[in-house]
């Protein structure tokens, strides 16, 4: 239904362009009148219903070109084809006039005029309605990311206060409480809180600095040693001077999350997250690689929607490489 109001739309509006161009045929035809025969002037309204048809078709022709099968962005790249079109709709017309009025002429500098105004209106419209679908569909991407950033917010309050993650919590703090350990255990609780309030505060934004972003990487990995006794740990590598740069909320919570979910973690298989910064200013997340025996039901999910947040927030690509004991991904981040 959208394709056939498209094409609707661009029907009238070559249809329009058409009558733009041809109008000073009418104002020329006043004046030819008086200099032509009668026999002549049927020729000459033929070739002008001939002419208005052809400019019809031409337009029609270049605004689909323009839309479907030129995706350059560059105004350069289109003119050589929109000139050939036009250039053919010359010849077509030069060769139609010489097969049914072989001596007939209406104003040749007119009709060459006509086709260039007709080339360069094809170009801009074409190119105009082009880069206005881009910029529509940048707007529909960001929105739909908008959509898809509070669904991901939700799904990780959910993640975080649903009864597994509670139990957990408290079998921690139940724990160090035996241990009798005060301090580690207000610790822990503040950790906790820590998480709860950032994850709440996320909803107002989809970026945040490196170093809010590590703070709360740090409350978490404090967590998962303590649900893990001490055989998780993260250890941050990263320059004081790069805490001001950009990164999407919440961006380390499923790198961390994936750690726990693909790999043993044991007293075999201790588990330390690295978080440094390579020469390029971009964050390296790697960890050890312990797979597990059974694959995990999550599909590499997380990483996905990571990759459709960094390219449509910060046009940018995330890297994930992968070795046979290592995995490590890479954030680029933004001033």
């Amino acid at each position: 239904m959208n394709d056939y109001k498209t094409f609707s739309k661009t029907v009238l509006v070559s249809l329009v362009v058409a009558i733009f161009v041809s109008y000073p045929n009418l104002l020329f035809m006043n004046i030819d009148r008086h200099n032509i025969g009668s026999d002549a002037m049927g020729c000459y309204l033929y070739s002008m219903l001939m002419r208005f048809l052809l400019f019809w078709v031409l337009i029609l022709c270049s605004l689909l070109m323009n839309r479907n099968f030129l995706k350059s962005q560059s105004l350069v790249k289109r003119i050589l084809p929109n000139f050939l079109l036009i250039l053919l709709g010359f010849g077509v017309y030069k060769g139609m006039i010489a097969l049914f009025f072989p001596d007939f002429d209406c104003r040749p500098i007119i009709l060459t005029f006509q086709f260039v105004v007709l080339g360069a209106m094809g170009i801009m419209l074409g190119y105009t309605d082009y880069l206005s679908r881009i910029h529509q569909k940048k707007v529909e991407e960001f929105r739909q990311l908008q959509v898809e950033s509070l669904q991901s917010r939700c799904t990780a309050l959910t993640n975080q206060i649903n009864p597994h993650f509670f139990f957990n919590s408290l079998n921690g703090i139940s724990s160090l409480v035996r241990k009798k350990d005060e301090k580690l255990t207000i610790c822990y609780i503040d950790h906790l809180s820590d998480i709860f309030r950032y994850i709440l505060q996320s909803e107002r934004k989809v970026v945040a600095t490196l170093e809010e972003e590590l703070e709360f990487a740090r409350s978490f990995s404090e967590v998962m040693q303590v649900r893990y006794a001490g055989k998780f740990d993260v250890t941050f590598d990263v320059p004081d001077d790069c805490m001001h740069l950009q990164i999407p909320v919440l961006a380390l919570l499923p790198l961390i999350e994936n750690v726990t979910v693909h790999n043993m973690i044991d007293s075999e298989h201790r588990m330390n997250v690295l978080i440094s910064m390579n020469d390029k200013h971009e964050l390296v997340v790697s960890n050890p690689y312990f797979p597990k025996q059974y694959k995990s039901e999550t599909h590499g999910t997380g990483i996905k929607n990571l990759e459709k947040r960094f390219a449509l927030l910060m046009d940018k690509k995330i890297r994930v490489e992968k070795s046979d004991d290592m995995f490590s991904v890479v954030l680029p981040l933004a001033e």
